[in-house]
């Protein structure tokens, strides 16, 4: 089989929302047993995704004035 047809590997990924306060540390969503997003300061506390699209799912599924997105878990992880 062509490496042109291998399957991409799956990243996995952090759900993180803008905040309007200028200077305001990052937020990612954490998720409770029952589903109940919260949000905390910590990347290495945040839900982790099986992938980016699983991440983009959930943030469209937060209020739009949430405006939350997804993001790379390692990258993010590895700045803090």
């Amino acid at each position: 089989m062509s490496d042109a047809f291998t399957h991409p590997q799956l990243a996995q990924a952090l759900v993180s929302r803008t905040d309007v306060r200028p200077g305001a540390p990052p937020c990612y969503l954490i998720l409770s047993d029952t589903g109940q997003p919260d949000w905390t300061a910590d990347p290495q506390a945040a839900t982790t995704f099986v992938s980016m699209r699983e991440a983009m799912r959930m943030a469209m599924r937060l209020p739009a004035s949430v405006r939350a997105y997804g993001l790379p878990r390692q990258a993010e992880v590895s700045l803090h």
